[in-house]
């Protein structure tokens, strides 16, 4: 999205929200995410594409059932998009003007797609409505026929499902299912118990049709699954009973010949029913997270599974784990904040349960996941379990610090973990664990890494709840039969006032340690550990405290909980300036002196981007967004980017991320997502492994044969600027022939562009001219080339306020034999 002042905040790794579909040959895979839709292949996993267009929440994709190379797309902005996915092209846009929450489309209904819409007048009340898809030139379009089918739906794309033919339309809600006959335009409603008996709980969770036969399955809350038939009679319907799930079935799908039964819950399992009985089930367990959706592809060769964590798994008809395409994990909280491992410039922070996850940012997938907590973790509310609550790195990623700790509140169970990364494994293992490290929650954590001073500068710092700050080094290890050769250790406890310690950081030269307790921050010397100064600004306790860095090493900064922005002089120990702002995100650039302080005020969040030297910022972006910013930090870039305005120099060597209270993570860039993601080299390699027709191979290798031979023989290769620069020959060739308009249109544009002007001639004409002159019309042809030289010579140098000498034509003749002798000799010498 457009931001105010140039920028775009893209909202990189947002949860796919309206499932998957699988498309023919299994090829491509298609998913919603975000603003978006993304291409992804089967084979390769990678991104193949992403399609932008949409202002909001993608909420529901669906094939074209006449076309399979198109794509239909529904958004909260209230617009249908047609497209086609294998180019990304944007076919048309029909704009029905109400938030869109789900989509279907069916084969039977040529012009028309059903969403599902808020009812005008209510609130939490939805319409399964019909929209007539008009046709006409151009590519926006109007979709205002709406026609209600059904009133009183559910909000989920789960809760509405078409039967067989697309005969009916089903929904369900609470305890009640809805059945509407199209043809004979008949609506029969049943309704379960609401009195919850035994520990169950009828209401419904998803719906689903059967392909071939009238049958409906639905899931409920309870793990029941239920089997309706005969449902054409409000008195004579039956439902037959599956149960395996012992917590609510979350999705249904049934097999393309309607033989098998998918279901998918809380416990990570997908659980496939034969015909109708409970004895023939099959089960794939162990999936890492509950299953969200369940999607099958067109031929049934494949199943996908969409989970909670923000994970796509591809599993084949036979029921077996195929691929998995992880993206950002989403996390019940993210404890550890946004951290940079400097090695692989990777986003680190909470994934799976007791993980790190490292997520790529340039490629939107998951790197690889750390197990910390090394124990199995149980799906089962109120149970307090262990969970990674800190990270920190070493400057060059050599070392990794995390803290895991229990969720009881008043005596947790705290470790502290030194792991080491080992170049020949490429990977981290553990060095050092350290039981009940404080007495109390720790608070912060930070490491002081002088990488020209070696290992003897490397320290670790960490703040708790227990009212003093622990140094840990490392020591040489005096056991001969441990296994590493250096250990960590506590060298240095420090306190203020018996207040709780809140906050730490180092300097940029790493002299100089602070520590906040409370509502005052310290100063101390990192390698006496003598208090140096304190800084006290009541009311109101530090939240977030930084040193400025290069020419504002002097400064340091500190965020209060009561809104004030304080920025503090080391030199003078005085305060600089103050703001009165509701910081919450206070984050340094490690390549500059900026610094970003994120205020969430009136509900929405505004950034400020400045230097400690100068109170006023030198970037203001309000509403930056409607969601409250928790993480932000500056991921270094691998070049520098080129910025040609002033006021966005700030990104040049970092990009800023930010974490939402949704789990959304964005980033503020002059480039779109979709530059970001797939660079040309990317592109190219994605053109490299589509199939080539028989045509381009001759072609090709002819053009490589003439090349070569132009090589050999010492010809200059000249390119046709005419040709190249033609944008109908571009587009003829590289544009796929079902989206082409008409031969007879292209034509005429075709011709012309082939056509050569008689007033220039071209570069071809001129290098045949030259090599085909011949002795004879010599001195004719030097005439004609001394008065073109002399002209030519006459512009530049009258550009330079200087008179050309002519050369008569003898000398000019004797000029030409010089040019035409060889010279090859004297390289010998």
């Amino acid at each position: 999205r457009r931001c105010p002042r140039g920028l775009r905040v893209l909202r990189r790794a947002r949860a796919p929200w309206a499932g998957v579909t699988a498309f023919p040959p299994c090829r491509y895979l298609l998913c919603a995410s975000g603003d978006f839709v993304k291409v992804y292949s089967v084979s390769t996993e990678e991104t193949l594409r992403l399609m932008s267009g949409h202002a909001d929440l993608v909420t529901g994709i669906q094939l074209n059932p006449h076309n399979h190379m198109q794509l239909y797309s529904s958004s909260l902005d209230g617009t249908i998009k047609l497209w086609d996915f294998m180019d990304g092209i944007l076919i048309k846009t029909f704009t029905v003007g109400s938030k869109l929450l789900a989509l279907y489309t069916l084969a039977s209904a040529e012009d028309s797609v059903f969403v599902v819409i808020p009812k005008k007048g209510e609130r939490d009340t939805f319409q399964l409505v019909s929209v007539k898809l008009t046709k006409g030139a151009g590519q926006d379009l109007e979709g205002k026929e709406l026609s209600v089918v059904l009133d009183g739906v559910g909000a989920s794309m789960k809760h509405i499902a078409f039967g067989r033919e697309g005969a009916y339309v089903v929904s369900v809600k609470n305890v009640t299912l809805q059945v509407y006959f199209f043809k004979r335009k008949l609506l029969n409603r049943f309704s379960l118990n609401t009195v919850k008996t035994k520990g169950g709980d009828n209401r419904f969770s998803c719906v689903v049709c059967h392909p071939t036969e009238d049958c409906i399955a639905t899931g409920h809350a309870d793990g029941k699954i239920r089997l309706w038939r005969n449902f054409h009679h409000k008195k004579e319907y039956t439902y037959s009973t599956l149960h395996w799930h012992h917590d609510i079935v979350m999705d249904l799908a049934f097999s393309m010949e309607g033989t098998r039964l998918l279901s998918g819950g809380v416990e990570s399992v997908l659980v496939q029913w034969h015909s109708e009985s409970s004895c023939q089930k099959d089960f794939l367990p162990r999936l890492g997270s509950p299953i969200e959706y369940i999607s099958m592809s067109s031929d049934g060769a494949l199943c996908c599974t969409l989970h909670t964590d923000n994970r796509i798994t591809i599993i084949n008809s036979n029921l077996r784990f195929s691929r998995s395409i992880q993206g950002l994990i989403k996390s019940r909280d993210v404890k550890t904040g946004l951290v940079v491992d400097p090695r692989t410039k990777a986003l680190v922070l909470n994934g799976e349960p007791g993980h790190l996850q490292f997520y790529s940012l340039q490629s939107d997938q998951q790197l690889f996941s750390l197990d910390i907590v090394q124990r199995q973790f149980i799906h089962e509310a109120g149970l307090k379990q262990s969970d990674l609550v800190k990270v920190a790195f070493s400057a060059q990623g050599t070392w990794l610090a995390t803290v895991e700790e229990s969720e009881e509140v008043t005596d947790p169970e705290l470790q502290l973990k030194l792991w080491f990364y080992h170049e020949e494994t490429q990977s981290f293992e553990l060095n050092t664990r350290i039981n009940t490290p404080h007495d109390n929650h720790i608070t912060d954590m930070c490491f002081r890494d002088m990488g020209e001073l070696g290992d003897d500068s490397l320290i670790l710092v960490t703040t708790g709840r227990d009212c003093v700050f622990k140094v840990w080094v490392m020591v040489e290890d005096s056991d001969p039969e441990a296994h590493q050769s250096v250990s960590w250790s506590c060298d240095f406890v420090g306190s203020y006032h018996n207040y709780q310690a809140t906050n730490c950081c180092f300097s940029e030269d790493g002299s100089l340690l602070a520590v906040s307790f409370e509502e005052t921050v310290t100063v101390w010397d990192s390698l006496t550990w003598d208090l140096k100064c304190t800084f006290c600004h009541p009311p109101g306790n530090i939240r977030k405290i930084c040193f400025g860095r290069l020419t504002c090493s002097k400064y340091l900064i500190g965020a209060t909980d009561y809104g004030f922005l304080c920025c503090w002089n080391l030199l003078t120990c005085a305060l600089e300036w103050s703001a009165h702002l509701n910081i919450v995100v206070l984050q340094p650039d490690p390549l500059s002196e900026h610094i970003a302080a994120v205020s969430w005020l009136s509900k929405e969040s505004s950034l400020f981007v400045f230097k400690p030297n100068e109170p006023r910022p030198i970037y203001i972006q309000r509403n930056l967004c409607k969601e409250k910013i928790l993480l932000a930090t500056f991921v270094p870039r691998d070049e520098p980017e080129m910025i040609s305005s002033e006021k966005y120099h700030w990104l040049r060597k970092s990009q800023l991320f930010f974490l939402t209270d949704t789990q959304e993570l964005m980033t503020l860039s002059t480039k779109s997502l979709e530059e970001r993601l797939t660079p040309s080299s990317k592109q190219l390699a994605v053109e490299e492994s589509l199939p080539v027709t028989p045509f381009s191979l001759l072609l090709g290798k002819h053009r490589r044969q003439q090349a070569q031979e132009d090589i050999d023989l010492g010809k200059p290769v000249v390119h046709n600027k005419q040709e190249q620069a033609s944008p109908a020959v571009k587009e003829l060739l590289h544009t796929p022939a079902h989206v082409l308009p008409s031969a007879s249109f292209l034509c005429t544009i075709f011709i012309n562009s082939l056509l050569i002007s008689k007033e220039n001639k071209s570069v071809e004409e001129v290098a045949d001219e030259v090599e085909m002159e011949s002795e004879k019309a010599e001195n004719d042809s030097d005439e004609e080339d001394v008065t073109a030289m002399e002209q030519e010579d006459t512009s530049h140098m009258e550009l330079l306020g200087e008179v050309t000498c002519k050369l008569s034509k003898s000398q000019e003749k004797e000029l030409r034999k010089i040019r035409k002798m060889d010279y090859s000799w004297i390289s010998a010498f």
